[in-house]
Formats: C-alpha cells, sequence, structure tokens
C-alpha cells in the first residue's frame, strides 16, 4: 500500500486530475437483467464482472473504483488497466492519461494507493471524480516512469507465478482425493456409506452470547467465521478469552483434529483444527464436530466434507432466509462415504507433503509481496 505522504521525493508531484481526462461521461449502465453476454468484456469496480454483446471503449485504459472497492484493503487492488474493446458500468472511474504520463506507471501508482481520504460516505464508500482528481501523484520523466512501470511488472510477474503454483496445490489434495477414493456422489470403489453422526463423538454449536467484553490481549482462541479461511484457521485477526471464560464455555471447545463449520452466511467455510492449537472455543456462529479418531482421519473428512457432492448437500439442507443457516439435523444425515482407516491414514500422508510445499510456496509469496511493496515505496520516491 501506497498513500499520499509515502510519495513525497525526488519527483515533482500531480494531482490525477492534472494527467489523466475522465471518460466516465461515456460509461453506460446496464442492469444485470438487461445485460446479454457476448464477445467483448463487461467491467466495473474490481476486475470484469463478465462478458456483454456491445462495447463502449476500444483503447488501452486504466480503470479506478469508484464505489464498492477495495477502499480500506487497497493491497488486494483498486486500479487495473484493460484494452480492446469493452464495456465499463459506472462502478469504475474511466482514466485515459495524458502525455505526460504512461499508462502503466499510472495504474502501478494507482492499484494500491490508499484513497480512503478521498472517499466519502461511510456505509458503501464513493471515490467521487472530484476526490479522485486530488489524488496526488508522483511524476518524474517518461522513461524513468517507464523503467519504474517495467521493473515493477517483472516483480508483479513472479508473484503471479507464485500464486499460481499455489492455485495449482490447492487442486491437488482434491485430485488426490478422487483418484484414491473416486466421487463420493457415485461411490464407484463401493466403500461402505455412514452418516457423518455415525463418525463423530458430537456435534454440537458453539458458545452463546459470549461478547466482546470477555476477549483479553493473550488467551485462548476463541474461533468466529471470520478466522475459517481457506479450510483453515487464520489467527491473524483472533480474538482470545481467559481461562475463566474458557471454563464457563468449556462444552464448546474443539481441539487438534476436530472440525468446525460456519453456521451463517457463507456456510461453506470448513477447517480442522491444526496442531498449533491445543484448544479453542467457537463463537455462536459455528458449528463444531469431534471426530472419532478410530473411524475417521481429519484430514480425510476435510477433503470428503468440501468436495462439490458434500457440499451440494450441505447447501441444499440449509435454511434459506436473508442469510444461509446451516442445520445441524441436516449436517448430521449427511452421507459420508468410509473407507479403511488405512487408506485414510495414506491420504492424510499424500496430503501432509502437499501441505508441505504449499507452506514453502505461501513462506516465499509473502517475500515476494514485501519485496514488491518496497520496490512501490523506493520507485514512486524516487529510490531506485
Amino acid at each position: 500500500m501506497i498513500s499520499r505522504n509515502s510519495i513525497n521525493g525526488a519527483y515533482p508531484i500531480q494531482c490525477l486530475g492534472d494527467v489523466v481526462e475522465f471518460l466516465d461521461s461515456m460509461r453506460r449502465p446496464v442492469t444485470e437483467s438487461e445485460r446479454r453476454a457476448g464477445p467483448y468484456p463487461y467491467y466495473g469496480a474490481n476486475g470484469q464482472q463478465g462478458t456483454i454483446d456491445d462495447y463502449i471503449f476500444d483503447e488501452p485504459l486504466v480503470l479506478l473504483a469508484e464505489d464498492g472497492g477495495h477502499f480500506q484493503t487497497p493491497d488486494r487492488g483498486i486500479a487495473y488497466r484493460i484494452s480492446g474493446k469493452t464495456w465499463v458500468n459506472n462502478h469504475a472511474h474511466v482514466l485515459r492519461p495524458k502525455a505526460c504520463i504512461d499508462l502503466a506507471f499510472l495504474c502501478r501508482v494507482l492499484e494500491n494507493y490508499d484513497v480512503t481520504p478521498f472517499v466519502t460516505g461511510t456505509t458503501r464508500g464513493k471515490l467521487t471524480k472530484a476526490g479522485a482528481s486530488e489524488i496526488v501523484i508522483p511524476l518524474p520523466p517518461l522513461p524513468e516512469q517507464r523503467r519504474i512501470a517495467e521493473m515493477l511488472d517483472r516483480a508483479e510477474a513472479l508473484r503471479a507465478k507464485r500464486r499460481a503454483a499455489l492455485a495449482q496445490l490447492d487442486t491437488l489434495t482434491q485430485a488426490i482425493f478422487l483418484d484414491m477414493f473416486g466421487d463420493p456422489a457415485t461411490n464407484p470403489k463401493g466403500f461402505r456409506v455412514a452418516l457423518f453422526v455415525d463418525v463423530c463423538e458430537r456435534i454440537f454449536k458453539g458458545a452463546f452470547d459470549l461478547k466482546a467484553s470477555s476477549y483479553v490481549d493473550e488467551g485462548i482462541p476463541f474461533i468466529r467465521i471470520a478466522d475459517i479461511q481457506k479450510n483453515t484457521i487464520d489467527l491473524r485477526q483472533a480474538v482470545y478469552i481467559s481461562e475463566s471464560t474458557y471454563l464457563q464455555h468449556k462444552g464448546t471447545e474443539l481441539t487438534c483434529g476436530d472440525i468446525v463449520f460456519s453456521k451463517v452466511g457463507t456456510i461453506d467455510r470448513i477447517a480442522v483444527i491444526p496442531k498449533t492449537i491445543p484448544r479453542c472455543i467457537i463463537s455462536q456462529n459455528n458449528v463444531g464436530a469431534k471426530l472419532r479418531s478410530n473411524v475417521v482421519h481429519s484430514a480425510y473428512a476435510l477433503a470428503l466434507l468440501t468436495t462439490n457432492y458434500a457440499m451440494g448437500k450441505i447447501r441444499a439442507g440449509s435454511k434459506k432466509a436473508v442469510q444461509d443457516k446451516l442445520v445441524l439435523e441436516e449436517l448430521r444425515k449427511l452421507p459420508f462415504m468410509l473407507p479403511t482407516l488405512d487408506l485414510q491414514h495414506e491420504f492424510a500422508r499424500r496430503v501432509a507433503a502437499v501441505d508441505k510445499l504449499k507452506t514453502a510456496h505461501g513462506a516465499s509469496l509473502a517475500e515476494l509481496d514485501a519485496l514488491f511493496a518496497a520496490l512501490q515505496h523506493r520507485a514512486f520516491r524516487g529510490e531506485l
């Protein structure tokens, strides 16, 4: 992330409105029901939103989120490049660079910019044209702009390759599962099918009415829906409770190898409690399952529960309201393909090898992210 305070350096400074033309007046809103799929990309605040059968623009441009962008988390990106025949909706500003600024450089300056000082509105932040026009832009000579953009492009290419490798590894676990056990929808290898409740010691709801006033700086993790990310527990934003609060809610405790489900809203969040979390309490918006370790291995259970078949069953059994809600009775009745424990353990060993690779790639990606951020800061201050 960069900000207006981090670009004060060796280069002249200009406001965005002085170095680009806003082509917002050329945008034409179209409702989702009116939009017909076609050969042309249809773009919004955060990237391509689909396709359409007509186009408005036919040139290289930079799009900057107007509303609905990642303004609070700009490292996710708030600007991107487009080219060719395209349609842009009214949630993104359309910027045509003037002769004084290189398009690729412009995008690199804006893509992770902290624009919160220029955003209006509280419920749904909006970066108006007037606000966007005041964004401060460093303006080195054009050859230097191109050099900086090319350097950042190369660094981003390395990050993209690492992300692609991680994405491939994410699909490898399911590929191993299907190779060893087959699709649980058809059970081609004829394994015994039990119910999920049969492989659990118990299935239960999380701690009810545990308020934020109970949180402490250090203690026992209190797992909320937000802490369940990509089938793992992410404690970076976690909250903690004291030993006494833990004892009051011990009936909702999970330990290493147990499974936690999100119960409300995004009901497809599922994770195994890892060895790094000896014990935890789960929130009322989660469901916990303590597995029978003499019947099922947690790695196998997680892989089965995240197949398209199992997730389809879970979604079909949820209550449809303002937010989807996981129904415990339906979860208990979920068909559960049950191969031998030896076969499950072999699967777990293979998955552990994949996870080791994912950890290494993840650490490498974190280093590349840090390098990219450092390059951004130094480049726009004239320190490279």
